[in-house]
């Protein structure tokens, strides 16, 4: 006999239109519960034309009689690998923009008083769920993960399970229609079948305060509004146990005081604990670390110490296979290149990037700076485009809240000053701090002159002051001339706030030699001099706590034209699209390891 729940979820399906089955609130930390991976090879059918749902293709039927035919079959056709995009299995799909549709059979063992869902760590862009022939749900934003609970509808045996994936780029989307990476298709992460019980614990935020370096505070969040339910955390190393329970709300929050013997995170000691959470029927298990972080006057302090962030910029694409990077293997390569570069932070740009690189970053010492995808050309007078990217950052800030690597989120990339532009980003970091106060806001701005009567860089813009640590992009010497030399390069940029050169350096060729002092040369040397001149120029930035070259490795893009010196690639990686390091990482390596 069904459940009263499960009949109701039932009856909720049915009576909903296709286009209000969104996804729903996300659950933390999947990777800690009962899990069953759905990876693998996957069934393809390229859809050129979009006609795949009007002919209801979802519904995989099979001729029944001789007289019976369909003019498509999932099996005996393409099979692609999940996670992972298309663009790199496959020649013909290559540069492709449009709809695939995935599918593949799967059963699932019965379990009494449980609840069932599908979660995605990630599609891009656009996607739309079918289970058994019925649309399940969709997601728009090709970066962050989605769920959608199928109690009732999954069976013991050969569920089909079908994901319509489409990719093209348009003006409503985040990012929107030009950016400068590549557009990979796909179903790109992870994909799991998550059982859990009736009444499962939802969330939770367990955090060092950010004012109080001996108090730990505690939210945990049920997935019922039930008062009354018993709520354990543990922190065994800490010898602390509290015993709680839930308001009406379903929600248990407390705070533990007077810590003694806490280890702080921090780059040089990632010191995790273990965590646990757990209820009369639900229980959770995870590592955790501890830090404080905060911004007084020009400085940045972790810990209650300055910290000069030596960063670097990395795309989640693992080049030598002109691919996305989507496994812990993948994280191993783009984090071991950052840590040998001497590096404490890593900006994870522009887009939330998977949970094995977030996850292995904090294991390793990392801080991380993780933002959306709002990249130049966004239609910021959109009041759904603006809706959608305050989604986007909820979902990005509920996945990784817990993770104490993550110092900054980010909220935009090279934006215009305008009104609407402004009331955008507001809205923005409202989103986020709904969720999260304890991590500094930033965003990347372009827009930093040259004024010849002052002898200054400077830069105007208002928004600056909704920020807690104020960042620049500027390519001295590369799309900007010197307008003086480095060593009299004085800037007056957001003083009295923290600044981070965000993005600086060229582009190389690895290999090509050429003249130091010609830009189109694209050469080592030029790049490894224009870095030097950066660097001499950050000596008189007064109020510069940080910088970021752009970027770690050589990355493909469609903005790059040049059929000799970058063929479809951007060749402003410190390291080639072959994994080998040009000069101006050695310049970098030199001057990160001279910074304490």
């Amino acid at each position: 006999m069904k459940s009263t729940y499960t009949v109701f979820f039932l009856l909720l399906l049915c009576c909903l239109p296709a286009e209000n089955l969104p996804a729903q609130e996300l659950m933390v930390n999947v990777y800690g519960r009962d899990v069953q991976s759905l990876n693998g090879k996957w069934e393809a059918i390229v859809d050129l034309y979009d006609q795949g749902r009007k002919n209801k293709i979802y519904q995989n039927k099979q001729p029944q009689g001789k007289t019976d035919f369909y003019e498509y079959a999932f099996e005996h056709g393409l099979r692609l690998n999940v996670p992972s995009d298309w663009n790199s299995q496959h020649t013909g799909l290559a540069y492709y923009e449009g709809t695939v549709w995935y599918a593949r059979r799967f059963d699932a063992e019965k379990k009494a008083e449980s609840r069932r869902f599908l979660y995605f760590g990630a599609v891009n862009y656009r996607c739309r769920i079918y289970l058994n022939g019925r649309e399940v749900g969709s997601h728009e934003g090709g970066f962050t993960p989605f769920q959608v609970e199928i109690t009732g509808l999954v069976k013991e045996k050969d569920n089909f399970l079908a994901v319509e994936v489409n990719n093209t780029r348009t003006s409503d989307a985040i990012p929107a229609m030009a950016f400068d990476w590549w557009n990979y298709g796909g179903i790109t992460r992870d994909v799991w079948l998550v059982t859990t019980p009736r009444t499962y614990i939802r969330d939770y935020f367990i955090r060092l305060d950010k004012n109080r370096p001996d108090r730990i505070d505690i939210r945990v969040a049920l997935s019922e509004q039930r008062a009354g339910t018993g709520v354990q955390v543990e922190i065994p190393e800490l010898h602390i146990e509290r015993n709680l329970l839930t308001d009406s709300r379903g929600i248990a929050e407390d705070a533990v005081g007077n810590i003694r013997k806490l280890e702080r995170w921090s780059p040089d000691v990632p010191r995790l604990y273990k965590v646990v959470v757990s209820t009369e029927s639900d229980r959770i298990e995870e590592e955790i670390g501890f830090r404080t972080l905060a911004v007084k006057g020009e400085d940045i302090y972790l810990n209650g110490r300055p910290v000069f962030l030596k960063s670097i910029g990395l795309h989640e694409e693992i080049p030598q296979r002109k691919g996305r990077a989507f496994s812990e293997a993948d994280a191993v390569m783009l984090l071991s290149e950052a840590k040998a570069l001497g590096c404490n932070m890593i900006r994870l740009a522009h887009y939330p990037q998977n949970e094995y690189i977030v996850r292995l970053a904090e294991k390793t010492g990392f801080l991380l700076w993780e933002e959306i995808p709002v990249w130049q050309g966004i239609d910021f007078t959109s009041e759904a485009t603006k809706h959608k990217a305050g989604r986007m950052m909820e979902e990005m800030v509920m996945r990784d809240k817990n993770r104490c690597a993550l110092a900054f989120w980010g909220v935009a990339n090279e934006t215009q000053p305008s009104g609407a532009r402004n009331d955008f980003l507001k809205y923005l970091i409202g989103c986020c701090k709904s969720i999260d106060t304890t991590r500094l806001i930033t965003a990347a701005f372009d827009l930093v002159r040259f004024d010849p009567e002052k002898r200054m860089f400077e830069m105007s813009d208002s928004f600056i002051k909704e920020l807690d640590v104020v960042a620049v992009n500027k390519y001295m010497g590369w799309y900007h001339p010197w307008p003086v030399t480095p060593d009299k390069a004085n800037w007056n940029v957001a003083r009295g706030k923290p600044l981070i050169v965000s993005e600086f350096g060229g582009e190389a060729l690895y290999g090509k030699t050429g003249d130091a002092d010609t830009a189109g040369s694209w050469s080592e040397d030029y790049q490894a001099a224009l870095f030097r001149d950066n660097l001499e120029m950050f000596r008189h930035i007064l109020n510069l706590r940080g910088t970021s070259p752009w970027i770690l490795f050589d990355f493909r893009s469609p903005f790059r034209f040049h059929p000799v010196n970058q063929e479809g690639w951007n060749r402003k990686g410190l390291v080639s699209d072959q994994g080998l390091r040009k000069k101006a990482w050695y310049v970098m390596k030199e001057y990160y390891t001279g910074i304490k």
